[in-house]
């Protein structure tokens, strides 16, 4: 396995066995890694390990497999809740992805601290999870949703953001980085600015893991969401990050198994955290993966990652511009390797089409960021989003093939 040594990005490829594969007859060139990053071995070996020795529910059993299983699954825990910051692993919440995290914040949060009058501040970049839930929570509670405007360049307007901020707002919910833009939001700078006004913050990290460090604490974020598929970990398993104090003082989203402490059918008291929040059996393997996929990350170094991505959207930047007739989407200064663009006389989802005849996988659509588009008064974009395994000649694969789609719609 590829280590912090060096960044060999063709020892990392050889760790990723499905960039191997060939579509159409050409080698596979995956860049959708921002809707979801391929898995390597060692994530694979530890799924199969898994269930091949250890398989059994967690904490309800008393016999060796069980606690077996018990210790993966907690040790999981620990090693994601240091690979973001937290200070405790109490703090992390095994949850099915981003989603869900953003979802189980409105309702155990939400709907205990929101009422009529107050107002929700989110950020006119947010993917859709991060708009519906808040929605919702404001129908239900009488409450106004208020949004931060954008440039035209994908840079949030920090001083709209200073003058929304009131007595009023009670969350701010923002991402880190844009899914559909690339653009890094000062998530700092938001969360002292929320603070200040006597909000809290939750921030969607789903993007954002996989391309950067991150440090909840650093951060001073009161809530921050991952989804383990983006973080070349299994789908089904993400994370909720939450302040102990805020978390022991919520409460319960759903009821089950294993989250409570004592039940009768007259009441029943909760457990302590973080089981209060994790109703009935959970992704037991999907942790485990999950722990493999950050011990994977950590052995290679988020910060040589993070300079490899840097070089490519710089290489994939410059050479998307060489196109004829194609305009970037998104050119925030502070951005992560995610391309996305129009061409001329081509739509979005013809010209995905056209691609992946190349063997190039690319996104084309709102990438669920409806209103995103809708501000730049476009139906769509393709979205080219680099990972750590990708190269320079993947993008020279992808102006190549953009090239002959030209040449098909003349």
């Amino acid at each position: 396995m590829a280590t912090a040594t060096a960044f060999d990005v063709t020892a990392i490829r050889a760790d990723f066995p499905i960039l191997g594969t060939e579509v159409h007859g050409t080698p596979l060139v995956y860049l959708d890694n921002a809707a979801t990053t391929q898995k390597p071995r060692a994530v694979l070996q530890a799924l199969q390990e898994y269930y091949a020795s250890s398989n059994a529910n967690v904490h309800r059993g008393v016999h060796y497999l069980s606690g077996k299983a018990t210790d993966l699954f907690e040790d999981a825990r620990a090693r994601i809740g240091r690979f973001i910051g937290a200070a405790d692993p109490r703090e992390v919440i095994f949850t099915r992805n981003a989603t869900e995290g953003i979802n189980l914040v409105a309702q155990a949060w939400g709907r205990a601290n929101v009422g009529a009058g107050d107002e929700v501040l989110i950020s006119a970049m947010e993917h859709h999870s991060n708009i519906v839930p808040w929605q919702m929570l404001c129908e239900e509670k009488g409450a106004t949703l208020r949004v931060i405007p954008m440039f035209d360049s994908g840079e949030l307007d920090m001083d709209a953001y200073a003058r929304l901020l009131s007595p009023r707002t009670r969350i701010v919910a923002v991402s880190a980085l844009s899914n559909a833009l690339g653009t890094v939001n000062p998530v700092e700078q938001i969360t002292r600015a929320a603070h200040e006004a006597g909000a809290i913050v939750l921030v969607d990290g789903a993007q954002a893991a996989y391309h950067m460090p991150v440090d909840v604490g650093a951060i001073g974020c009161d809530f921050f969401v991952l989804t383990g598929h983006k973080l070349y970990g299994p789908t089904g398993i993400g994370v909720l990050y939450g302040r102990a104090a805020i978390l022991d003082a919520m409460p319960p989203w759903q009821g089950g198994g294993d989250m409570i402490s004592s039940v009768t059918f007259e009441r029943s008291t909760w457990n302590v955290l973080p089981y209060k929040f994790e109703a009935g059996t959970p992704h037991i393997a999907g942790a485990v993966g999950l722990g493999a996929a950050v011990d994977y990350i950590g052995a290679i170094g988020m910060d040589r990652i993070q300079a490899h991505e840097r070089e490519l959207l710089a290489y994939g930047t410059e050479a998307l511009r060489q196109v004829p007739g194609l305009t970037l989407i998104g050119t925030a200064p502070r951005k992560a390797s995610i391309l996305s663009f129009v061409m001329d006389g081509i739509h979005p989802h013809d010209l995905g089409t056209i691609v992946d005849r190349e063997g190039v996988a690319i996104r084309t659509g709102h990438h669920c960021a409806q209103p995103v588009m809708d501000r730049l008064g476009i139906p769509a974009t393709a979205r080219a989003s680099l990972a750590m395994y990708n190269t320079r000649e993947e993008i020279d694969a992808l102006v190549a093939a953009l090239h002959k789609a030209r040449k098909v719609f003349g």
